[in-house]
């Protein structure tokens, strides 16, 4: 008897304490979300009272009739490859280097970590002013051309700047995941390779690295989906531009639907997107879960 009023309390609690994040994660993704797949099949522009339902001719008109979706779509991947690349790559690299014994390492680590508390609007306001007036200076300063060269108005420069802001925002937030995951690595294993008479690459790729499967799916997992959803940094650095060349497809969803007033296709871009990163995010989380090696 006791027992089954105690199980029936812990219930109660247990459903009154998650239901008020039920509802309120139904309210601001699940309903807006089948909403969204309504609106897809609409023509609407956000202000008619009822919307014009035109079946699949939002999908028509991104595959064959608009390239601003694929384009985008294009660039993002683009983006995305080298963005978790150079963020795991120079992360690791980094982290190696600050779990050495040395005066300044925390110092190090907290300034590395700056960046990513801060916000992404603000980060991209100030390399906005760095590539503009900042360089312009040291360029009068040093002589030097490369200071002068058009950073944010040339396609292929202002690319790998976003690609630069981006992975120095986020840098700080895998070197922690990183140096958690080689400060877990069991100091057995390494010391029985030392006495075994291998070498630091040797103990770097074929134990320590291995051994860093679960820090690395989730840092590879955490920058595909940060790279995936880049917003703020483009649209404060260049806003898409020049001529588009930096065109996200979440910027792209936003201008089709927040600013030409077309719900009906910024619906259907973003339903299109969900199911790519959806289908994107699984495969990757899959290949790197088979490679992770059991401490």
């Amino acid at each position: 008897m006791l027992k089954s009023k105690r199980k029936r309390k812990e219930v109660c609690e247990t459903v009154l304490y998650t239901l008020p994040a039920l509802l309120l994660v139904t309210l601001m993704m699940y309903i807006p979300f089948v909403m969204s797949g309504y609106y897809s099949l609409t023509k609407w522009n956000g202000i008619a009272k009822d919307a014009e339902f035109i079946g699949l001719d939002n999908f028509v008109t991104i595959f064959s009739k608009s390239r601003d979706f694929t384009d985008s779509l294009l660039f993002t991947g683009k983006y995305t490859f080298l963005f978790v690349i150079l963020s795991n790559v120079i992360a690791l690299f980094l982290a190696v280097c600050l779990t050495k014994k040395f005066r300044l390492a925390n110092l190090m680590r907290g300034m590395f970590f700056i960046p990513y508390i801060m916000s992404m609007t603000i980060v991209g306001f100030i390399w906005k002013f760095i590539f503009t007036q900042g360089f312009a200076k040291l360029a009068d300063i040093t002589g030097w051309a490369l200071w002068d060269l058009s950073w944010l108005g040339s396609p292929s420069l202002a690319f790998y700047s976003v690609v630069f802001v981006g992975v120095w925002q986020s840098l700080g937030f895998y070197i922690v995941l990183y140096i958690a995951g080689l400060q877990a690595l069991p100091a057995d294993v390494l010391e029985a390779a030392v006495v075994d008479g291998a070498s630091n690459r040797q103990r770097f790729f074929r134990i320590t690295l291995p051994l860093l499967g679960p820090s690395m799916t989730t840092c590879v997992f955490m920058s595909l989906t940060n790279g995936l959803k880049v917003f703020d940094i483009i649209l404060a650095l260049t806003k898409g531009g020049p001529g588009g060349a930096t065109y996200s497809v979440t910027l792209q969803i936003y201008k089709e639907a927040f600013q030409n007033n077309n719900y009906g296709l910024g619906s259907a871009e973003s339903i299109i997107y969900f199911l790519v990163v959806l289908i994107l995010t699984q495969l990757v989380l899959r290949v790197f879960s088979r490679r992770e090696v059991d401490l």
